[in-house]
């Protein structure tokens, strides 16, 4: 398993994704490592997509973003967690990653 480096001037930024797991749910996150023989992926501020609205699907939320995002159900981000089952990964664009990262913490308190 790799070291998560820090955002120094000239460290190589994580690719943020879409993760879909088959029993844990949907995250956003830097993907530091994926595992496809054990079904693992290494996540870095990583937000469980709970509840999304304004989009159909994973594929289109990863390609255009919430449409709705105060009507999505995103808690806190997580620093770092690893997630088992992984049985999609999708790149994101910045734009849907920026409407991603905008959606308020959602909070069941």
């Amino acid at each position: 398993m790799s070291k998560t480096k820090s955002k120094a001037k000239g460290a190589k930024a994580l690719p943020y994704k879409i993760v879909r797991t088959n029993s844990a749910g949907v995250f956003a996150a830097e993907v530091e490592h994926y595992d496809r023989a054990t079904g693992t992926a290494d996540l870095v501020r990583s937000r469980r997509l709970w509840c999304w609205s304004g989009a159909a699907s994973v594929s289109e939320l990863a390609e255009k973003g919430p449409g709705n995002p105060r009507a999505c159900k995103f808690p806190v981000p997580v620093a770092r967690q690893t997630v088992a089952g992984v049985i999609e990964i999708l790149d994101v664009t910045e734009a849907a990653r920026a409407k991603i990262e905008a959606v308020p913490v959602w909070s069941a308190s």
